[in-house]
């Protein structure tokens, strides 16, 4: 028999409701990111019929990343990138700026999805995060890179047993174990019950400033892009493939497809993502006295273990990002801009800020936004190619993309070369995973699992029949 619903640690010590109140009185519905960086160098819409080398769609982090590693692989080779609004408008602005060596969304998953070559999926994670590292400080991008690594916290007794790693000791463990009061003594939350530091698998971000940086990167390596050019379909031509759009036609030998959460230009794609919302709440700046009441002095980024979970990290100007817990799916999979702006989330996500941060109320977030996450049933991202290998596609990175879309950009190019790669090798990537079901099938089955999940989170994570179930068939997610 399982054990009786329990309160969670942000059910038993709220704040008031004047303190929520006060917090979001006065905060833009707004990007901070891209609020921060001003106006972006426009990129102009796409004219005429002009012929390329290598077309991409998409400019967020997929497109930019494999633009840039399409120049850095043949100089020679003309590329050319369109995006249908501005470039870094999306997910890609509008994300934590949490950079993760994982390819496969954590060990967990990896591992029971491919146990045989999880250890090779960990180094080839580990070594795209060094090259993310090293191509930022050999190009000079100004992205206020950080590699902090990240802290997972338990909030409740029975996540202890789920930490892994070696007690503090002398040296440099990868994977750090700290009880309550190390955890603590690290980053001053009342709610902090223990925590496993992560030390070098996890980067910090700016994400819009990586987003313009990798674009200028680009350009500068002879890249041409357009922006406010939607394309409205795919045509073969003869060895290529025609790209239509609203104002011109582009001819180009190969295609790579970065579109993320937006509808596939390949119908085969339709069902293999669906959007899924996330909320984010960003401080003002802390004072003095503020920044001393909480501590970590580390920059560790920071996720707990429920299955909702919360994120959370410091800025280069002493701010605090909070987001994550409510993981919203609208009927029929539609990304609208009037989706972003949802009060209860924002309210429930300010309510857990100040459990955890007590010490912080009185303070005031600046900025609330939201942003549409490419889910697939894996929980990581897919590839594969069509028209004849004339174009490759990734996608469905599930919310943590800014690391793996490098990884992406790189598989993407081998299978437009032809030629087989240690990545191209990957059951990961030669393998397809199961589509979703149409609808009315998605929303029930998206909303029993969130009922299901948050249930786990209120019994001490003893997961019911049918998380078990989807467990069994390869769609159980434990983030």
């Amino acid at each position: 028999m399982s054990p009786a619903p329990h309160d969670t640690v942000f059910e038993r010590y709220p704040p008031s409701a004047s303190v929520i109140d006060h917090a979001l009185e006065g905060s833009r519905q707004s990007v901070f990111w891209l609020d921060e960086l001003g106006e972006a160098p426009a990129h102009p819409p796409l004219t005429g019929a002009p012929t390329t080398d290598l077309a991409i769609v998409g400019g967020g982090f997929t497109g930019l990343w494999t633009a840039l590693r399409a120049k850095q692989r043949d100089p020679g080779r003309r590329v050319v990138l369109l995006e249908a609004k501005r470039i870094g408008w999306a997910q890609s602005g509008r994300n934590g700026g949490f950079v993760e060596a994982s390819i496969t969304h954590g060990e967990e998953n990896g591992r029971s999805r491919w146990p045989a070559e999880y250890a090779q999926l960990e180094r080839l994670g580990r070594d795209n995060l060094d090259a993310m590292e090293r191509t930022v400080a050999e190009l000079g991008l100004d992205v206020q890179w950080e590699r902090t690594g990240e802290l997972d916290v338990a909030t409740e007794p029975h996540q202890l047993a789920w930490l892994t790693g070696t007690p503090p000791v002398e040296g440099e463990a990868d994977v750090v174990l700290w009880d309550r009061d190390e955890v603590q003594a690290q980053v001053h939350s009342p709610s902090y019950l223990g925590g496993t530091w992560r030390r070098h698998e996890v980067a910090l971000v700016h994400p819009g400033r990586l987003a313009r940086e990798l674009a200028r990167a680009a350009a500068e390596a002879g890249v041409e892009l357009f922006e406010n050019t939607p394309v409205r379909r795919l045509d073969v031509a003869g060895s290529g493939v025609e790209v239509i759009t609203d104002g011109g036609r582009l001819h180009a030998k190969q295609l790579a497809l970065g579109t993320s959460v937006y509808p596939s230009l390949l119908t085969r794609n339709r069902l293999m993502t669906v959007p899924v919302y996330d909320y984010v709440l960003m401080t003002e700046p802390l004072d003095a006295k503020q920044l001393a009441s909480i501590g970590w002095e580390g920059h560790q980024g920071i996720g707990d273990l429920a299955n909702q979970f919360h994120y959370s990290r410091r800025t280069a100007d002493d701010r605090i990002l909070f987001g994550g817990y409510d993981a919203i799916y609208h009927y029929g999979g539609r990304v609208r801009a009037r989706y972003e702006d949802r009060p209860e989330s924002f309210r429930k996500l300010a309510s857990h800020f100040f459990t955890l941060y007590p010490q912080l109320e009185g303070l005031r977030f600046s900025h609330r936004w939201a942003g549409a996450i490419d889910t697939s049933t894996r929980f990581c991202a897919y590839f594969g190619t069509a028209r004849g290998g004339r174009i490759a596609y990734a996608a469905g990175f599930t919310g943590l993309g800014v690391g793996a879309t490098r990884f992406a950009a790189d598989t993407m190019l081998d299978l437009l070369a032809g030629e087989p790669t240690e990545r191209t090798e990957l059951e990961m990537v030669r393998r397809r995973p199961v589509p979703f079901p149409p609808e009315p099938a998605a929303s029930a089955g998206i909303a029993a699992t969130r009922w299901s999940l948050d249930r786990a989170d209120h019994r001490e994570g003893r997961r019911n029949p049918l998380l078990r179930t989807l467990d069994a068939l390869g769609l159980g997610f434990d983030s």
